[in-house]
Protein backbone atom coordinates (compact mmCIF):
# COMPACT_ATOMS: atom_id res chain seq x y z
CA UNK A 1 0.00 0.00 0.00
CA UNK A 2 1.06 3.43 -0.61
CA UNK A 3 1.29 6.05 2.47
CA UNK A 4 -0.79 8.87 2.03
CA UNK A 5 0.69 12.08 2.78
CA UNK A 6 1.89 12.29 6.19
CA UNK A 7 0.08 14.31 8.34
CA UNK A 8 1.12 15.04 12.21
CA UNK A 9 -0.84 12.45 13.80
CA UNK A 10 -2.51 13.53 17.58
CA UNK A 11 -0.69 11.78 20.52
CA UNK A 12 -2.32 8.68 21.85
CA UNK A 13 -4.65 9.94 24.44
CA UNK A 14 -3.70 8.52 27.94
CA UNK A 15 -5.79 5.43 29.17
CA UNK A 16 -6.80 5.61 32.64
CA UNK A 17 -4.91 4.65 35.31
CA UNK A 18 -8.18 1.80 36.02
CA UNK A 19 -7.77 0.64 32.77
CA UNK A 20 -3.91 0.22 32.83
CA UNK A 21 -3.30 -3.52 32.29
CA UNK A 22 -0.75 -6.07 33.06
CA UNK A 23 -1.20 -9.15 31.16
CA UNK A 24 -4.95 -10.20 31.12
CA UNK A 25 -7.44 -7.58 31.67
CA UNK A 26 -9.20 -7.03 34.60
CA UNK A 27 -12.51 -9.22 34.57
CA UNK A 28 -15.27 -6.95 32.49
CA UNK A 29 -18.57 -6.34 34.69
CA UNK A 30 -21.56 -8.20 34.40
CA UNK A 31 -24.75 -6.50 32.11
CA UNK A 32 -26.19 -5.82 35.58
CA UNK A 33 -23.63 -3.30 36.88
CA UNK A 34 -22.21 -1.60 33.84
CA UNK A 35 -25.01 -1.48 31.15
CA UNK A 36 -23.25 -4.12 29.24
CA UNK A 37 -25.88 -4.72 26.32
CA UNK A 38 -26.73 -1.14 24.55
CA UNK A 39 -30.67 0.01 24.38
CA UNK A 40 -30.40 -2.03 20.96
CA UNK A 41 -30.10 -4.94 22.16
CA UNK A 42 -26.41 -5.65 20.75
CA UNK A 43 -23.24 -6.21 22.96
CA UNK A 44 -20.97 -3.26 23.29
CA UNK A 45 -18.42 -5.46 21.96
CA UNK A 46 -20.55 -5.97 18.85
CA UNK A 47 -21.35 -2.12 18.43
CA UNK A 48 -17.66 -1.23 19.26
CA UNK A 49 -16.14 -3.91 16.31
CA UNK A 50 -19.24 -2.04 14.15
CA UNK A 51 -17.72 1.36 14.59
CA UNK A 52 -14.29 0.88 13.89
CA UNK A 53 -15.21 -0.86 10.94
CA UNK A 54 -17.61 2.25 9.99
CA UNK A 55 -14.64 4.76 10.25
CA UNK A 56 -11.75 2.84 8.49
CA UNK A 57 -11.58 3.02 4.76
CA UNK A 58 -12.52 -0.30 2.42
CA UNK A 59 -10.23 -2.96 1.25
CA UNK A 60 -11.48 -5.57 -1.49
CA UNK A 61 -11.09 -9.35 -1.32
CA UNK A 62 -8.68 -9.77 -4.09
CA UNK A 63 -6.07 -6.89 -1.98
CA UNK A 64 -6.53 -8.41 1.08
CA UNK A 65 -5.18 -12.09 -0.40
CA UNK A 66 -2.45 -10.29 -2.62
CA UNK A 67 -1.41 -8.14 0.16
CA UNK A 68 -2.00 -10.00 3.65
CA UNK A 69 -3.33 -13.76 2.90
CA UNK A 70 -1.11 -15.20 5.66
CA UNK A 71 -2.18 -19.18 5.57
CA UNK A 72 1.82 -19.06 6.98
CA UNK A 73 1.78 -17.04 9.64
CA UNK A 74 2.42 -16.35 13.47
CA UNK A 75 -0.92 -15.42 15.47
CA UNK A 76 -1.35 -13.55 18.76
CA UNK A 77 -4.15 -13.22 20.82
CA UNK A 78 -5.73 -10.68 23.40
CA UNK A 79 -8.87 -9.71 25.25
CA UNK A 80 -9.32 -6.20 24.85
CA UNK A 81 -11.99 -4.32 27.02
CA UNK A 82 -14.46 -2.30 24.66
CA UNK A 83 -13.06 1.08 25.73
CA UNK A 84 -9.47 0.16 25.07
CA UNK A 85 -10.34 -1.24 21.82
CA UNK A 86 -12.35 1.73 20.28
CA UNK A 87 -9.38 3.84 21.26
CA UNK A 88 -6.53 1.47 19.18
CA UNK A 89 -9.30 0.67 16.17
CA UNK A 90 -9.02 4.88 16.22
CA UNK A 91 -5.44 5.34 16.31
CA UNK A 92 -4.77 2.38 13.51
CA UNK A 93 -7.37 3.41 10.90
CA UNK A 94 -6.80 7.32 11.35
CA UNK A 95 -5.96 9.02 7.88
CA UNK A 96 -3.71 11.40 9.33
CA UNK A 97 -1.50 8.08 10.48
CA UNK A 98 2.15 8.49 8.60
CA UNK A 99 2.23 5.33 7.57
CA UNK A 100 -1.05 4.40 5.57
CA UNK A 101 -3.90 3.34 7.77
CA UNK A 102 -5.12 0.05 7.95
CA UNK A 103 -8.44 -0.47 5.96
CA UNK A 104 -11.32 -2.70 6.58
CA UNK A 105 -11.97 -5.82 4.58
CA UNK A 106 -15.58 -4.62 2.78
CA UNK A 107 -17.04 -7.74 0.73
CA UNK A 108 -20.57 -5.99 -1.29
CA UNK A 109 -21.04 -2.99 1.17
CA UNK A 110 -20.51 -5.35 4.26
CA UNK A 111 -17.50 -5.06 6.81
CA UNK A 112 -18.78 -6.52 9.46
CA UNK A 113 -19.13 -10.62 8.87
CA UNK A 114 -21.01 -13.66 10.65
CA UNK A 115 -18.55 -16.57 11.01
CA UNK A 116 -19.66 -20.39 12.23
CA UNK A 117 -17.37 -22.73 13.00
CA UNK A 118 -17.68 -26.38 13.60
CA UNK A 119 -14.69 -28.52 14.98
CA UNK A 120 -13.85 -31.82 14.57
CA UNK A 121 -11.85 -33.99 17.24
CA UNK A 122 -11.43 -37.77 18.33
CA UNK A 123 -13.79 -39.41 20.71
CA UNK A 124 -10.81 -38.73 23.97
CA UNK A 125 -10.44 -35.33 22.27
CA UNK A 126 -6.94 -36.08 20.78
CA UNK A 127 -6.63 -32.20 19.09
CA UNK A 128 -7.53 -30.64 22.22
CA UNK A 129 -4.96 -32.58 24.76
CA UNK A 130 -2.47 -32.58 22.20
CA UNK A 131 -2.75 -28.14 22.12
CA UNK A 132 -2.72 -28.60 26.16
CA UNK A 133 0.57 -30.82 26.23
CA UNK A 134 2.44 -28.19 23.62
CA UNK A 135 2.74 -31.30 20.89
CA UNK A 136 4.71 -30.01 18.04
CA UNK A 137 2.62 -32.37 15.81
CA UNK A 138 -0.85 -30.92 16.24
CA UNK A 139 -3.81 -30.01 14.18
CA UNK A 140 -7.22 -28.59 14.64
CA UNK A 141 -9.70 -29.27 11.61
CA UNK A 142 -12.62 -27.63 11.29
CA UNK A 143 -15.61 -26.45 8.97
CA UNK A 144 -15.86 -22.74 8.79
CA UNK A 145 -19.28 -21.32 7.57
CA UNK A 146 -19.03 -17.75 5.99
CA UNK A 147 -22.69 -17.09 6.84
CA UNK A 148 -23.31 -13.84 5.02
CA UNK A 149 -22.34 -15.63 1.63
CA UNK A 150 -22.85 -19.48 2.23
CA UNK A 151 -19.22 -20.07 1.64
CA UNK A 152 -18.37 -23.04 3.10
CA UNK A 153 -14.51 -24.21 3.47
CA UNK A 154 -12.94 -27.22 5.08
CA UNK A 155 -9.61 -26.16 7.10
CA UNK A 156 -6.87 -28.05 8.73
CA UNK A 157 -4.13 -25.69 10.92
CA UNK A 158 -0.81 -27.27 11.85
CA UNK A 159 1.67 -25.95 13.87
CA UNK A 160 4.74 -25.07 11.84
CA UNK A 161 8.60 -25.92 12.83
CA UNK A 162 9.03 -21.98 14.14
CA UNK A 163 5.62 -22.14 16.03
CA UNK A 164 3.61 -20.28 13.19
CA UNK A 165 0.42 -21.65 12.25
CA UNK A 166 0.16 -23.27 8.68
CA UNK A 167 -3.65 -23.56 7.31
CA UNK A 168 -4.30 -26.09 4.86
CA UNK A 169 -8.00 -25.13 3.54
CA UNK A 170 -10.38 -26.31 0.72
CA UNK A 171 -13.63 -25.41 -0.48
CA UNK A 172 -17.01 -27.42 0.47
CA UNK A 173 -19.76 -26.99 -2.22
CA UNK A 174 -23.04 -29.24 -2.87
CA UNK A 175 -23.49 -31.95 -0.50
CA UNK A 176 -19.77 -32.10 0.69
CA UNK A 177 -19.05 -32.61 4.55
CA UNK A 178 -15.40 -32.64 6.50
CA UNK A 179 -16.25 -36.28 6.94
CA UNK A 180 -16.96 -37.32 3.35
CA UNK A 181 -13.92 -39.27 1.57
CA UNK A 182 -12.94 -36.22 -0.25
CA UNK A 183 -12.44 -34.31 2.77
CA UNK A 184 -10.92 -37.46 5.07
CA UNK A 185 -8.36 -38.24 1.53
CA UNK A 186 -7.59 -34.24 1.86
CA UNK A 187 -6.54 -34.95 5.70
CA UNK A 188 -4.76 -37.70 5.58
CA UNK A 189 -2.35 -36.17 3.09
CA UNK A 190 -2.45 -33.22 4.38
CA UNK A 191 -0.97 -34.63 8.02
CA UNK A 192 1.22 -37.69 6.25
CA UNK A 193 2.88 -34.85 4.04
CA UNK A 194 3.45 -31.90 6.45
CA UNK A 195 4.11 -34.56 9.58
CA UNK A 196 4.70 -37.86 8.26
CA UNK A 197 1.27 -38.97 10.48
CA UNK A 198 -1.42 -41.23 9.92
CA UNK A 199 -4.75 -39.22 10.09
CA UNK A 200 -7.12 -40.41 12.92
CA UNK A 201 -9.66 -42.79 12.40
CA UNK A 202 -12.56 -41.82 14.11
CA UNK A 203 -13.44 -37.93 14.23
CA UNK A 204 -16.89 -36.38 15.69
CA UNK A 205 -18.50 -32.62 15.42
CA UNK A 206 -17.07 -31.94 19.27
CA UNK A 207 -17.75 -28.02 19.38
CA UNK A 208 -19.29 -24.94 17.04
CA UNK A 209 -18.51 -21.45 17.01
CA UNK A 210 -20.40 -17.99 16.43
CA UNK A 211 -19.31 -14.40 15.84
CA UNK A 212 -19.50 -11.09 14.21
CA UNK A 213 -15.71 -10.39 12.89
CA UNK A 214 -14.29 -7.27 11.29
CA UNK A 215 -11.13 -7.74 9.89
CA UNK A 216 -8.12 -4.65 9.81
CA UNK A 217 -5.60 -5.03 7.12
CA UNK A 218 -1.83 -3.60 6.46
CA UNK A 219 0.46 -4.43 3.98
CA UNK A 220 2.10 -7.65 5.31
CA UNK A 221 -0.48 -7.95 8.52
CA UNK A 222 -4.09 -8.31 9.39
CA UNK A 223 -6.08 -7.72 12.65
CA UNK A 224 -9.33 -9.65 13.50
CA UNK A 225 -11.63 -7.89 16.05
CA UNK A 226 -14.43 -11.14 16.81
CA UNK A 227 -17.56 -10.11 19.25
CA UNK A 228 -20.63 -11.61 20.20
CA UNK A 229 -18.71 -15.16 21.12
CA UNK A 230 -21.39 -18.05 21.28
CA UNK A 231 -19.49 -21.44 22.02
CA UNK A 232 -21.42 -24.81 21.86
CA UNK A 233 -20.02 -28.41 22.66
CA UNK A 234 -21.94 -30.59 20.19
CA UNK A 235 -21.87 -33.66 22.52
CA UNK A 236 -23.81 -32.06 25.41
CA UNK A 237 -25.80 -28.96 24.16
CA UNK A 238 -24.30 -26.39 26.79
CA UNK A 239 -23.06 -22.98 25.73
CA UNK A 240 -20.96 -20.45 27.13
CA UNK A 241 -20.23 -16.89 25.62
CA UNK A 242 -17.49 -14.41 25.93
CA UNK A 243 -18.21 -11.25 28.24
CA UNK A 244 -19.95 -8.63 26.45
CA UNK A 245 -17.22 -5.73 27.26
CA UNK A 246 -14.07 -7.67 25.50
CA UNK A 247 -12.97 -7.61 22.00
CA UNK A 248 -11.32 -10.57 20.48
CA UNK A 249 -8.10 -9.44 18.68
CA UNK A 250 -5.99 -11.70 17.23
CA UNK A 251 -2.60 -9.81 15.24
CA UNK A 252 -1.51 -11.72 12.17
CA UNK A 253 1.42 -11.52 10.23
CA UNK A 254 4.83 -13.14 9.31
CA UNK A 255 6.46 -13.17 12.04
CA UNK A 256 8.12 -9.81 13.39
CA UNK A 257 5.92 -7.71 16.67
CA UNK A 258 3.28 -5.83 14.28
CA UNK A 259 2.09 -1.86 14.76
CA UNK A 260 -0.96 -3.43 16.67
CA UNK A 261 1.15 -5.46 18.68
CA UNK A 262 3.02 -2.63 20.24
CA UNK A 263 0.23 -0.49 20.45
CA UNK A 264 -1.80 -3.42 22.60
CA UNK A 265 1.57 -3.78 25.08
CA UNK A 266 2.05 0.19 25.40
CA UNK A 267 -1.34 0.08 26.85
CA UNK A 268 -1.01 -2.62 29.38
CA UNK A 269 -2.23 -5.76 26.89
CA UNK A 270 -0.14 -8.82 26.33
CA UNK A 271 -0.96 -11.98 24.34
CA UNK A 272 -3.82 -14.41 26.71
CA UNK A 273 -2.76 -17.54 26.00
CA UNK A 274 -5.91 -18.42 24.31
CA UNK A 275 -7.89 -20.34 21.54
CA UNK A 276 -11.32 -20.46 20.98
CA UNK A 277 -11.81 -24.34 20.58
CA UNK A 278 -9.57 -25.44 23.76
CA UNK A 279 -10.80 -22.36 25.77
CA UNK A 280 -14.03 -22.93 25.14
CA UNK A 281 -14.07 -26.50 25.68
CA UNK A 282 -12.13 -25.80 29.20
CA UNK A 283 -15.16 -23.66 30.30
CA UNK A 284 -17.34 -25.72 29.14
CA UNK A 285 -15.54 -29.46 31.04
CA UNK A 286 -14.04 -27.98 33.88
CA UNK A 287 -12.95 -31.39 34.82
CA UNK A 288 -10.81 -31.44 31.78
CA UNK A 289 -6.96 -30.85 32.51
CA UNK A 290 -6.58 -27.77 31.61
CA UNK A 291 -4.90 -25.17 33.99
CA UNK A 292 -2.78 -23.32 31.17
CA UNK A 293 -6.31 -21.49 29.70
CA UNK A 294 -8.11 -21.62 33.19
CA UNK A 295 -6.98 -18.13 33.72
CA UNK A 296 -7.90 -16.53 30.06
CA UNK A 297 -11.07 -18.61 30.54
CA UNK A 298 -11.80 -17.09 33.63
CA UNK A 299 -11.82 -13.44 32.46
CA UNK A 300 -13.18 -14.43 28.60
CA UNK A 301 -16.18 -16.47 28.99
CA UNK A 302 -19.39 -15.54 31.43
CA UNK A 303 -20.15 -17.12 34.62
CA UNK A 304 -16.83 -19.23 34.24
CA UNK A 305 -15.80 -18.39 38.16
CA UNK A 306 -13.36 -20.74 39.12
CA UNK A 307 -12.19 -24.65 38.04
CA UNK A 308 -14.44 -27.32 38.97
CA UNK A 309 -12.98 -30.83 40.53
CA UNK A 310 -15.63 -32.96 39.71
CA UNK A 311 -19.28 -32.72 38.82
CA UNK A 312 -21.11 -30.73 36.07
CA UNK A 313 -19.83 -27.05 35.12
CA UNK A 314 -20.75 -24.67 37.21
CA UNK A 315 -20.93 -20.96 36.70
CA UNK A 316 -21.36 -21.93 32.88
CA UNK A 317 -24.36 -19.94 30.89
CA UNK A 318 -26.35 -23.53 29.45
CA UNK A 319 -28.88 -22.58 27.20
Amino acid sequence: MNARAARPASPPAPVPAARKLTGLPARPPSAGTHSARAHSGQALSVLAIARAARAAEPVALAEVNERAELLVRFDRSYLVPVDAFVHLAALLTDPRRVDAPFRVLTIDGRNTFRYHSVYYDTPGLRSFHDHRQGRRLRFKVRERVYQDSGERQFEIKLKGRRGDTVKHRRPLTGDATPLDASSRSFLAATLRQSYGIDAPRTLDASLSTDYLRATLVADGERITCDAGLACTDLRTGRTVRAHEGLVLVETKSTGRLTEADRLLHAHGLRPADFTKYCGALAALNPTLPANRWRRAVHHAFEGVSRPCRSGSPQGVEVI
